[in-house]
């Protein structure tokens, strides 16, 4: 069993010799990681996991290391260090560089293997990740703890769904079914849901089994083709569900020693269409049982009691299976080895006929076996039951022996082999070969040819064969350089590369091996070849034309009649080894033949080709293909065959390579002294045309000197004439500058005095500007001014405020005493009236009612007119004002602008127009003031009017007046009174005064009227004092109508406008 210790290494090689893995249980080979130092110890490997293809490995280790294994290409490689141990491992992503990897902080990170770097890092679980499920597209992945299972999408690496579970259910394993858009999820309790994964509705449940309290599900497996779903726990017993029927269709037992079931993988088969029929099963006891399903036999078995097996993954392919063994090692197993189909040895080919004795007694007898029919373990095609004649050799133990190979392989048995099947399998070709050519594997004496160095003969082998692969290319001319090394004759042979490199692609990562095979080509099967050399070997052409004539004369006579020679026709197949005319596969069917036969059967395959043409050989599928070779080898008589001047096979000797010296050697001397000559002309003419170019550089430059001294004398010449032109241009400048110098000092003159010119300017704009921040002075402390005067106004009027408020006071309390002595006055009229009622006849209480109602009627007309003609004029008063003001604003604004310019013209007509101003001023108040006295006097000549006429009507108002009426019109006057006052607030400070005479007049009415209640005398005094009331109040009005007029007249006083010009106000 191969073992390799990755130790410190990051990368290298997994195996230095593929060992056989039959040679013990299947194993390929055990990988450690070993840690040397003061402590030695070994470091567990805990997870593995395939990619899609099968050819490529994860393995995750207890410090966190991951690596990646290339079985194919016999790699590993250190991708990533996490620090930590790693709980579950996913390879196959859509990118297929990437992967996944759960740690034990119980994040998951996404690495790329290529560049080493991480990609993205996902958090959300609250436990160990213990499985992570991949989508077949590989955009999607199931991470799965025991409290919860996240879906995450691996293009944005975000979570898309989350499933959370009660803490006393559980989650067992979340996962996505193969080749559908299902998620499967197992819980504690043995349930099983399956999801949509597109809108995560649940699809269905799997009812409870019978044994469900018994059997408790751990493990669980699904087919390839996602029908078969199979659960396991602690228990011998598997249960297998159908979930297309969603019923539980077999229980399988496992044998007695099977106590618990860890681990379920079922064993994939490229042949099954995806419905798995082996599944393995991982016990307690740390043994893996592959068992089929269909059958219940157990197939073959896997680690033991001493070398247990911990976990385990099955490549896609189904060709390996990496198990994590108990003491922390990696098992690489070989499934096709581990099959008892295929550690059985193959049956024999050949039936014997007669007893062996009889044949002893009869050397010389020839006798007919039929073989029997042999079945591939892999392949389900038969072959045909062919028979041919055999001549037995007396001497059978000296034939066993030739027929011995290396490997324990019998060449007999390969032979009937490739009889049967036409191939050797591919898994095992090239290890049949290097049995059949014996390879020595001489690695010193490779090594000595290697170190030499590429041969000169190959140095630019990449211009007359470019090769896209570098690699491919760098072990082809290492070979043809060894060989050349080996053999002078081979640096010389045009062909050697086309020789060569079918071996050199098919052995391009064992160069040894490869150099060996080519070798062996050349000395066995290309044997004569360099005897013409450099011509081609005319008597290996003329054995095969004599071949071909004795099989097919006509086809011979007819090439001959063509010129076709058998340079034509035959040498390019010999030389390139067929494969420039069949496919890889082809190709190395034919070379299974030529390796199994004598030499000379390579001939005959090429005249074999030669009479089946080349179509038919492009689609040989069957063994009977090659059959004509073979009938070609055996009908051919001795004296032409082939066999009779080609020697037998003989191997490479070991230690040493033989020395191979089947060639003219005068001719390959010639050929090297003449390709040295030639190299040394070549050095020579190269040297020459070296001088050539030096000297002609030379020349050049000698030229290029001439030629810029040449130029330089021209640019010389240039540039004196340039100065003289120069200088004429200097002088006429300096005539133009005198000239210009005498503009400029005349300019500078009349610059001076406009200097002055505006020196003068600038001292009467600053006079100016004096005289205007005078002015402007002046203004400001105008404002100044009438802003004191406004807030001495505000404050008068805030006072006379108070003062009406003191006066309103003081009314309140007047109209309180004059109410008490208006009911005692009432109550005495309404006795005088009830009297003189008593004494008027009814007639004449009946026309002084009418006549009281006409005077009613007449002095409510009269009472509506003066209230309407005290609002008019209070209207016309406040429209005036507002008139007068919004003038005043108008014509101050067009005043400022134009005393503005007449400023900057001039000052004396700006005073001449402001003294005009003032007087136009004083004219329109004169006029104002004359038209107020006129509409004062118009107004007290109508309160007169009024006055008279209320006197006349009370003269006619007989002595029975109702006394309520009189109450209740002088409580009218009295509202109105104040509706006056609420409507005029402006003027409050006006009726303040006003107020003061009313608190003296109602004293005086008081008194009266206390002299009136004390005066009992008379009868006819109640009539009197109530026209003296009357009077009293019409008295009163007007004297506040007087007083509103005085106001207005002292506010327009204190605020003239000073600065209006002279106009007349338009009303």
């Amino acid at each position: 069993m191969e073992r390799s210790d990755l130790g410190g290494r990051q990368q290298g090689p997994i195996w230095h010799r593929k060992p056989c893995p039959a040679a013990r249980r299947g194993v390929i080979v055990n990988i450690i990681h070993s840690v040397k130092g003061y402590h030695s110890k070994t470091i567990r490997f805990l997870n593995v996991a395939f990619d899609s293809s099968g050819d490529s490995l994860l393995v995750g280790d207890y410090q966190g290391n991951i690596y990646v294994f290339d079985l194919s290409g016999n790699r590993f490689n250190l991708v990533q260090r996490t620090m930590q141990p790693c709980t579950a491992l996913a390879f196959n992503l859509r990118r297929k560089t990437e992967f996944l990897v759960a740690l034990a902080d119980y994040s998951i990170k996404c690495f790329d293997t290529e560049t080493k770097e991480l990609v993205s890092w996902m958090r959300g679980h609250d436990s160990s990740v213990s499985s992570i499920s991949v989508h077949g597209s590989g955009r999607y992945a199931i991470t799965t703890s025991t409290d919860t299972a996240q879906l995450w999408d691996l293009d944005t690496f975000q979570r898309r769904r989350k499933l959370n579970v009660r803490q006393s259910v559980g989650i067992q394993k979340v996962f996505f079914l193969p080749l559908s858009n299902t998620i499967l999820s197992c819980f504690k309790d043995n349930s099983v849901f399956a999801w949509e994964f597109d809108t995560f509705h649940c699809k269905y449940q799997l009812p409870t089994p019978v044994e469900g309290s018994v059997l408790l599900y751990k493990v669980f497996a699904v087919t390839r083709d996602g029908r078969i779903f199979v659960a396991g726990g602690k228990s011998n017993h598997l249960h297998l569900w159908c979930l297309e029927s969603k019923q539980l269709i077999r229980i399988i037992q496992m044998p007695a020693k099977v106590q618990a079931v860890r681990h379920l993988e079922f064993l994939p088969d490229s042949f099954d269409g995806g419905s798995n029929q082996v599944l393995g099963v991982l016990s307690q006891d740390n043994i893996m049982r592959f068992i089929n399903i269909e059958t219940c036999k157990l197939l073959f078995d896997i680690g033991s009691h001493e070398e247990g097996i911990s976990t385990a993954a099955i490549s896609p392919n189904g060709r390996y299976i990496a198990s994590v063994m108990e003491d922390g090692s990696l098992n690489l197993y070989s499934v096709q080895s581990l099959t008892p189909e295929g550690n059985k040895p193959p049956p024999p080919v050949f039936k014997v006929v007669e007893d062996w004795s009889k044949c002893t007694s009869e050397p010389n007898k020839l006798t007919r076996v039929a073989s029997g029919m042999s079945e591939w373990p892999w392949k389900s095609k038969r072959s045909k039951i062919q028979t041919r004649l055999l001549k037995l050799q007396v001497n059978t133990s000296l034939q066993n022996k030739e027929n011995e190979l290396p490997g324990r392989l019998n060449k007999k048995r390969l032979q009937s082999l490739l009889k049967g099947f036409g191939e050797y399998p591919a898994k095992y070709r090239m290890f049949v070969w290097r049995s059949l050519l014996q390879l020595p594997e001489n690695h010193l004496a490779f090594s000595s040819l290697i170190d030499k160095g590429t041969h000169s003969a190959f140095v630019n082998i990449q211009n007359e064969y470019p090769i896209k692969s570098r690699k491919l290319l760098r072990v082809l001319q290492r070979t043809l350089s060894a060989l050349a090394h080996w053999s002078a004759i081979f640096a010389e042979t045009p062909y050697i590369p086309l020789l060569a490199f079918p071996f050199v692609k098919l052995f391009q990562n064992n160069q040894l091996i490869c150099f060996e095979v080519v070798a062996t080509v050349v000395v066995n099967f290309c044997q004569h070849w360099f005897e013409y050399f450099p011509n081609p070997p005319v008597n290996v052409l003329s054995m095969m034309e004599n071949v071909l004539a004795h099989h097919d004369k006509q086809l011979l006579q007819h090439l001959i009649k063509h010129n076709v020679t058998s340079q034509v026709y035959a040498w390019p197949l010999l030389e390139t080894l067929f494969s420039e005319v069949l496919t890889r596969e082809e190709w190395l069917k034919v070379f299974d033949n030529i390796f199994s036969n004598h030499p000379s059967y390579f001939l005959m395959v090429v005249v074999a080709y030669i009479v089946c043409s080349r179509a038919p050989l492009l689609h040989c599928n069957q063994m009977a293909d090659f059959e004509e070779a073979y009938h070609l080898m055996e009908a051919t008589p001795l004296d032409i065959h082939p066999q009779r001047m080609l020697d037998d096979f003989i191997p490479l000797t070991k230690g040493q390579y033989p020395v191979f010296n089947k060639y003219p050697k005068f001719i390959v001397d010639y050929q090297t002294q003449e390709r040295e000559r030639i190299r040394q002309d070549e050095i020579e003419y190269l040297r020459e045309r070296q001088l050539a170019h030096e000297l002609e550089a030379k020349t050049q430059e000698q030229k290029a000197e001439d030629e810029a001294w040449y130029q330089k004398q021209a640019l010389l010449r240039e540039a004196e004439e340039q100065r003289r032109k120069m200088l004429l241009e200097e002088e006429e400048k300096l005539a133009e500058q005198r000239q210009r110098l005498a503009a400029v000092k005349k300019e500078l003159k009349v610059k001076e005095l406009q200097f002055l010119d505006a020196s003068r300017r600038r001292f009467l704009k600053y006079q100016q500007d004096q005289h205007q921040m005078e002015l402007q002075r002046l203004d400001d402390e105008i404002a100044r001014k009438a802003s004191m005067r406004d807030q001495e106004t505000a404050a008068t009027i805030q006072d006379i405020e108070v003062r009406w408020m003191e006066l309103e006071s003081q009314r309140q309390l007047f109209e309180q005493h004059l109410i008490k002595d208006q009911e005692a006055v009432t109550k005495e009229m309404k006795e005088e009236v009830d009297a003189h009622r008593r004494k008027v006849d009814l007639e004449d209480h009946l026309l002084q009612r009418l006549m009281e109602i006409d005077k009613e009627e007449k002095q409510k007309a009269q009472i509506v007119a003066e209230e309407n003609a005290a609002k008019a004029e209070q209207k016309r008063i406040d429209t005036d004002w507002r008139l007068q003001a919004l003038h005043k604003l108008r014509r101050e604004d067009q005043d400022r602008e134009k005393r503005y310019e007449e400023i900057a013209k001039l000052l004396h007509d700006n005073r001449v127009k402001e003294a005009e101003l003032l007087k136009a001023m004083r004219e329109a108040e004169e006029q104002k003031w004359e038209e107020v006295i006129q509409k004062k006097a118009q107004l007290e000549e109508e309160q007169k009017a009024a006055a008279a006429a209320n006197e006349h009507r009370k003269q006619f108002l007989e002595d029975r007046m109702n006394d309520a009426e009189l109450a209740e019109k002088l409580q009218r006057e009295d509202d109105y009174f104040g509706e006056h006052i609420e409507r005029h607030c402006d003027l409050k400070a006006r009726r303040t005064e006003r107020g003061v005479e009313l608190q003296q007049v109602p004293r005086t009415g008081n008194i009266c009227l206390n002299d009136f209640s004390a005066s009992e005398s008379s009868s006819h005094m109640s009539l009197d004092r109530r026209r003296g009331l009357a009077c009293q109040e019409r008295e009163l009005m007007a004297e506040v109508r007087r007083l509103r007029q005085k106001l207005i007249s002292q506010s327009r006083s204190r605020h003239p406008p000073t600065r209006f010009p002279a106009t007349k106000w338009i009303p």
